[in-house]
């Protein structure tokens, strides 16, 4: 079983952008409770199954195969609960470290969300000028939760 430490912020502008076309991905959840996902995602025409445990200190374990692309598609047309998130993922590379910035579309396009992986909890990285706020333990941004809640219905949600 793998360590995921990971964290998340907010992108503003669009400094970050390269010739990095991306990748398509769509992504849903087959169950979840707080903390706890179990996913399926179509990365171009790659499936995969994930599973995650809750986080403690921006560090989760995470087991993740990959599956047919068949029943990545099939899995995501019949079996997600709450929906499923569509986006595109770019790899921007800052002072050696590869940032994931996801540019969201459907009912969460205008959102875009940078994260890193790191090898230790307390590793220094850069902070790249196109970041705003830290989103890490925020469980708004957490995909799971943008696939049943998307930023679209955040007006309503708070009204």
């Amino acid at each position: 079983m793998a360590l995921e430490i990971e964290r998340r912020f907010l992108v503003h502008g669009s400094e970050w952008r390269g010739d990095d076309p991306g990748v398509p991905i769509r992504q849903g959840y087959l169950a979840s409770r707080p903390g706890l996902t179990w996913r399926v995602r179509l990365a171009g025409r790659r499936g995969f199954m994930t599973v995650k445990t809750p986080p403690v200190n921006a560090v989760r374990h995470e087991v993740e195969v990959e599956i047919p692309e068949g029943h990545a598609r099939h899995l995501l047309d019949t079996a997600c609960v709450g929906g499923w998130i569509d986006k595109i993922r770019r790899a921007v590379t800052v002072a050696g470290h590869i940032w994931h910035v996801d540019e969201f579309a459907g009912a969460n396009a205008g959102l875009v969300l940078a994260e890193i992986e790191l090898s230790h909890p307390d590793q220094f990285f850069m902070l790249p000028s196109w970041l705003g706020a830290e989103v890490t333990g925020d469980r708004r941004y957490s995909n799971s939760n943008l696939a049943r809640r998307p930023i679209a219905l955040w007006g309503e949600l708070a009204a």
